[in-house]
């Protein structure tokens, strides 16, 4: 639930993370108690094991990963059932979101997630009419400045791998693959002892798009409250701000 480029893809920075922890706890532990109904063991599981990687990235307590766990399996049965659904739609200057949901109550949902859009000149689409224009990736991102060998050594060795596309960013080494790629991708970057500051499935736009300054605002304050809303875990955009 973060990203090295404000709102260009996941909307949410670890900076703005620390000043409300509890809220992203709990979308974390929805998200790890989602990937565990496939099973508890993350030795086995590969989305349990990325939902907890990414926990840990935000310095989620162990306890709260057990727990969520434990939910997931149905050891502990307490709490509402959980669905995971997709929502595609629009925002300012034709802008193209795609909205990870993890619900409870999809009405519920649905209504606060349509009243958000539609206070800030957005609205939903139909299914499809936005997921045309977006790759489902691995995503790996490295602090360029904790790779203690040189860089072409490290990038040879991913694209040995797999690695469809690495590029540095604002000190930020990005590696794309294929998602059947993420894992032996992540696996060749521990072997290299460097250390990956998150990793995960994401939404990435096949054709991205320029705003103005003044719709930047207006885009940004949008995925704000959509990230405000307990039950939107992950914003993707084809905007590039």
């Amino acid at each position: 639930m973060s990203g090295h480029n404000k709102w260009a893809n996941i909307k949410v920075r670890k900076g703005a993370m620390d000043k409300k922890r509890g809220k992203i706890f709990s979308k974390m532990a929805k998200f790890i108690e989602i990937s565990a109904r496939k099973g508890g063991d993350p030795v086995t599981n590969p989305s349990l094991r990325m939902a907890i990687d990414k926990a840990r990235s935000y310095n989620m307590p162990n306890d709260n990963i057990q727990r969520a766990i434990k939910k997931g399996t149905g050891e502990n049965k307490d709490g509402a059932q959980l669905e995971e659904v997709i929502y595609e739609a629009y925002g300012p200057e034709g802008s193209q979101l795609i909205l990870e949901i993890i619900t409870d109550n999809k009405n519920r949902t649905i209504s606060e997630v349509r009243h958000i859009l539609d206070t800030h000149d957005g609205r939903l689409a139909e299914n499809g009419s936005v997921k045309w224009n977006f790759n489902q990736m691995g995503v790996i991102r490295i602090d360029k400045n904790k790779i203690f060998k040189p860089i072409e050594e490290l990038e040879l060795s991913l694209i040995d791998v797999g690695a469809e596309d690495i590029k540095i960013t604002e000190g930020i080494l990005e590696i794309k693959t294929l998602p059947e790629n993420l894992e032996k991708t992540k696996e060749t970057i521990k072997k290299e002892n460097v250390e990956i500051e998150e990793s995960g499935l994401e939404w990435i736009a096949k054709n991205e798009v320029n705003v103005s300054e003044k719709e930047k605002d207006k885009i940004e304050k949008l995925f704000e409250a959509l990230d405000e809303n307990d039950d939107v875990n992950e914003i993707y955009s084809n905007v590039t701000l």
